[in-house]
């Protein structure tokens, strides 16, 4: 049972991943995404999710820098934007990715998305970042079960982490299930539905069974699951709220129940149909 917020997933290589962190997609560089990562440090979070395409990296390392946490306990993950895919590209970007962030190394590196033609070359260039020293592990984003047995096949290298959208409408067990048979980490990005858990009754009935909210129950179910989390909120009692999941257990019915509202519906576009 994950039962603190200093617990983590141990991937593939031995790294510890905590299994909560903090997402900042659409948090404004500067001073929204500084105070947004200095709020989860001061609440417990040691892990922090951005992307070059994000445009926060840089406040993203200021935070970093001025928390006073030692940088070996923090887990730092950003992405391989799609425009920089293909091998020679990926390590350029990556480069800018570190000198943005001020880190000497990252935590995590992922492709973000599975760009045809390039996603393979691109895992390449993260395979030589890694065996290079300067990420600790490498992974992917959106990426189907085709997708990984294609780099896996092509390269003999598995992923670490595989993080795609997952929430209580896109339950996607059977992506779950392969990544659990590989040693894959499961991570989930928009747990929370943008926001549409509060349109789903049973959340907040199962919630008051335990004194906790729709949202406490839904990145409950994805840990109980096995599933790495990184909640997205720039609002400091979110932040402090979504970390309030590490004090209650839910029944296995209760779990049940939650699997039951899977739709297979996708807030982002299918990975399979991306053009950008």
């Amino acid at each position: 049972m994950v039962c603190s917020i200093n617990d983590a997933a141990v991937l593939s290589n031995g790294v510890r991943m905590p299994w909560l962190g903090l997402g900042v997609w659409q948090a404004r560089n500067g001073e929204e995404v500084i105070n947004a990562v200095k709020w989860a440090i001061e609440a417990g979070y040691r892990s922090v999710d951005t992307a070059a395409a994000y445009g926060n990296e840089e406040g993203v390392g200021i935070a970093v820098k001025g928390s006073g946490i030692p940088r070996e306990e923090l887990f730092i993950t950003t992405k391989l934007r799609n425009a920089n895919q293909g091998y020679e590209p990926a390590l350029k970007a990556f480069e800018k990715s570190r000198k943005m962030l001020g880190l000497d190394y990252i935590d995590l590196y992922l492709i973000h998305w599975p760009v045809k033609q390039k996603y393979v070359d691109s895992w390449k260039a993260l395979i030589k970042l890694y065996n290079d020293g300067l990420v600790r592990a490498i992974g992917v984003s959106n990426f189907h079960i085709h997708h990984l047995e294609d780099i896996i096949n092509e390269t003999g290298v598995v992923p670490m982490v595989n993080q795609v959208e997952l929430h209580p409408w896109l339950s996607q067990k059977p992506l779950i299930e392969f990544c659990k048979a590989n040693k894959i980490q499961i991570e989930a990005y928009s747990p929370l539905m943008r926001g549409r858990f509060k349109e789903i009754p049973l959340l907040t009935e199962i919630g008051e069974k335990y004194g906790k909210t729709a949202a406490q129950v839904v990145l409950r179910w994805d840990l109980q699951n096995g599933v790495v989390i990184i909640p997205k909120s720039v609002k400091k009692h979110r932040i402090v709220e979504n970390a309030g999941i590490f004090n209650f257990e839910l029944t296995a019915e209760d779990m049940e129940r939650i699997d039951e509202l899977n739709q297979n519906h996708r807030f982002l576009p299918d990975p399979d149909n991306i053009n950008f």
